[in-house]
């Protein structure tokens, strides 16, 4: 029983200073779909291979 108590003491602990260290940066909402899902920023139109080139 105490190895349990013990246990739960030591998650709670890492648990805190994992939330401490992130500060207002953790974000508990869980899976993302939709309009709500973050995606990597697209490339700048001048990184964009040219299709064909007019002659």
């Amino acid at each position: 029983m105490w190895k349990i108590v013990v246990g739960f003491v030591l998650f709670a602990a890492l648990s805190l200073f994992v939330i401490m260290k992130a500060g207002d940066k953790v974000d508990m909402s869980g899976e993302k779909h939709g309009a709500d899902a973050l995606h990597a920023p697209e490339a700048p139109a001048s990184a964009a291979v040219p299709a064909a080139s007019a002659p």
